[in-house]
């Protein structure tokens, strides 16, 4: 067993864990963060997307350990401090962008990612940078108005669809 301590959405962490303990399992399974979702286990989907030390990671594809003493966020850090949905969360809302809503956890962090990396991103840049999340619902087109709209751009000539 190895001892892991970090921050997690601000708050000090700690526990055990086995070397092989991969990251989203420690969130969900001993944290109890169960807004990270495991959607393939290989690294494909997305689904998993959290910030490890502000960038963007598949929470599958890392052990625990290889966090230990790193600043984590998840999508349960991700509202406001009055706990109303932040700017990416509503545009999500606002813009259809989820439908089952397995995916939105991940595909909200990468967008915060992207967001962070590039506030004013042009629709390819958003389709390119999102190629490692798989939505099996919407067909992407709302989750692509979504993060346009959450960089405050005018999104009223893109159709609905």
């Amino acid at each position: 067993m190895a001892s892991v301590a970090m921050t997690v959405n601000g708050k000090s962490v700690s526990g055990e864990v086995e070397g092989r303990t991969l990251l989203v399992d420690f969130l969900r399974n001993d944290l109890r963060l169960t807004g990270t979702h495991v959607g393939c286990d290989t690294s494909q989907c997305g689904a998993c997307v959290v910030h490890v030390d502000g960038k963007a990671v598949k929470a599958c594809a890392i052990f625990a350990v290889e966090a230990d003493g790193s600043e984590v966020a998840t999508i349960e850090g991700q509202a406001n401090a009055d706990g109303s949905l932040n700017v990416i969360q509503q545009a999500f809302q606002d813009h259809h962008g989820l439908q089952c809503g397995f995916c939105t956890p991940g595909m909200v962090m990468s967008a915060a990612a992207l967001l962070k990396e590039n506030p004013k991103p042009t629709e390819t840049e958003i389709r390119e940078y999102l190629e490692g999340n798989i939505c099996r619902c919407t067909g992407y087109h709302n989750i692509v108005k979504a993060i346009l709209a959450a960089s405050g751009q005018d999104v009223t000539a893109i159709a609905a669809e």
